[in-house]
């Protein structure tokens, strides 16, 4: 087997463990989603490093609604610079200042219905499991997607002694081995191929689908952004009209 289908058959050996472990605390996920959403509440998202591409994943793209609320710190994700001004260096150096994350959340307005979901692959940093706290402190259930073999595996760094785990509500396995890469190659030291986009992409897309079907469910299908391959003409209406919504839930936090 050459390096591209072992990563291709480890991909594969995520999927199935989320499917085979993971439905349950999906389910529980989306049901605190789906009560936030229905009440007029926000599902706060928040993840430092790599973990961004996780709530981009939720909105705005095709096939997603408005009732998630994006909160993206540019000093912890923007890593196209790698070294200079805004590089790697700084982002991985204040993930672990502690008091970060509560100066983030004094920008917004929070408050029950809504809810958190905080998506980190270690579960460890000091930012997270400090955003997670600062939820819990607001009375927000959180939802955790980590890989819990990384956290299990992994001290705590913040000064509670407590990982994202041990804060959040609900905890959904992204079933990456810890470390994350998963592919040796004859003759390099270091495995490559890291596994965590794949579980944490589909646990997200997962909690999503049942979101829309509990919201249609309860009499409040959600805006979706439709391509024109579904809506036709129609598609550039129903991205207004998704954005509007949008726009109208998350008014509040911003103090209006």
């Amino acid at each position: 087997m050459n390096s591209a289908s072992a990563y291709l058959s480890q991909a594969q050996a995520i999927l199935d463990r989320i499917i085979a472990t993971q439905m349950e605390n999906i389910q529980r996920a989306a049901d605190i989603c789906i009560d936030s959403i229905a009440q007029e509440g926000l599902v706060h998202l928040f993840g430092t490093g790599h973990s961004r591409m996780f709530i981009e994943e939720i909105y705005p793209r095709h096939g997603s609604f408005p009732g998630f609320h994006p909160i993206v710190e540019l000093s912890l994700t923007f890593h196209n610079q790698v070294v200079g001004a805004n590089g790697q260096r700084q982002a991985m150096f204040i993930e672990h200042v502690e008091g970060f994350a509560r100066q983030i959340l004094r920008n917004f307005v929070l408050r029950p219905p809504d809810s958190f979901m905080i998506f980190s692959n270690s579960g460890v940093n000091e930012v997270i499991v400090e955003m997670a706290l600062e939820a819990k402190a607001l009375d927000l259930p959180v939802i955790a997607v980590v890989s819990v073999d990384h956290c299990t595996a992994s001290a705590p760094k913040h000064s509670s002694g407590k990982r994202l785990l041990d804060v959040a509500d609900v905890t959904i396995d992204n079933a990456t081995p810890a470390g994350d890469a998963m592919v040796r190659v004859e003759g390099l030291e270091d495995p490559v191929g890291p596994g965590s986009t794949i579980g944490a992409a589909a646990v997200v897309n997962a909690v999503k689908c049942l979101v829309a079907a509990g919201l249609t469910e309860r009499g409040k299908p959600p805006l979706v952004l439709s391509s024109s391959v579904f809506s036709g003409d129609r598609s550039a209406e129903k991205f207004d009209a998704s954005y509007d919504d949008y726009r109208r839930r998350v008014r509040r936090v911003y103090g209006d």
